[in-house]
């Protein structure tokens, strides 16, 4: 991990996260969604996962575009 990066790679850099962890978010929101009838349990899982991905992106927003 000593690359180093500048200012425009690492914007790039957050860019991809944000995108990654928008996906996931989806992703988790829709299993939870398609389980609570079946497994509530896993869909209390999904939706836990979903609150994370939510919490990481709404981080790397805030670092992108500060009081956006």
């Amino acid at each position: 991990m000593s690359e180093v990066v500048d200012a425009d790679e690492l914007l790039r850099r957050i860019h991809r996260g944000r995108e990654r962890a928008a996906e996931e978010e989806r992703a988790w929101r829709e299993r939870a969604q398609n389980l609570t009838a079946t497994d509530p349990e896993g869909a209390r899982e999904a939706a836990t996962r979903a609150l994370a991905y939510e919490a990481v992106l709404g981080v790397l927003e805030e670092i992108a575009r500060p009081g956006g």
